[in-house]
């Protein structure tokens, strides 16, 4: 970092650590018994598409990967476009098996970062749920290495639940690298594995 990034307050950019997706499952035992948040079983990727022939190679290998288990009753990734024209990449597994989505969503965010398409990763997100049918997501940012929770209020349209975010950022703060930039937990409304 230099002088003038210095001077006009520029910070060097966090490396991502995907590695910090493996310890969703430990922090989903904090959600159940501190806030009564059982994993959906679903999780998604979001990343921005890119058109070529190496990209669409990469999308068929992570399908692949992902699909291998579909002989055995597994269910099959989907891809999906949001109103922003990003792609969302869902996949989904028994809600008690936590840690098949986080290495399925590790998978993605490897094959897609080693493919050289690191800079088009935007997100993945973990779904969980209470008994009142609240849903809640676990938000890693890939570029920022760090994850928020978003609460959006059931049946609300497009509001969240901020007093149970930040309820959550103090329950998690011992599991996750949370983000502490609150003006960084965009809103993810309408997101698959949601």
């Amino acid at each position: 970092m230099g002088f003038l990034d210095i001077i006009l307050g520029r910070s060097k950019p966090v490396k991502p650590d995907l590695d910090q997706l493996f310890a969703v499952p430990s922090a989903a035992l904090t959600l159940q018994a501190g806030a009564g948040f059982t994993p959906t079983g679903r999780g998604s990727v979001c990343f921005a598409s890119v058109e070529g022939g190496a990209f669409a190679r990469i999308q068929e290998d992570v399908r692949g990967l992902l699909d291998a288990d579909t002989a055995t009753g597994g269910v099959p990734v989907e891809y999906s476009q949001d109103s922003y024209g990003y792609t969302w990449l869902l996949a989904e597994h028994d809600p008690s098996d936590a840690a098949g989505l986080v290495n399925d969503l590790h998978a993605v965010n490897t094959l897609l970062q080693d493919g050289g398409f690191g800079p088009q990763l935007l997100c993945s997100l973990i779904g969980f749920t209470d008994e009142r049918d609240r849903p809640l997501a676990l938000v890693y940012l890939y570029k920022r290495g760090t994850f928020y929770p978003f609460a959006p209020v059931p049946g609300g349209g497009e509001k969240r639940d901020t007093p149970l975010e930040l309820q959550m950022r103090g329950l998690l703060e011992n599991d996750l690298r949370l983000e502490k930039d609150l003006s960084r937990w965009f809103p993810v409304w309408g997101a698959p594995g949601l």
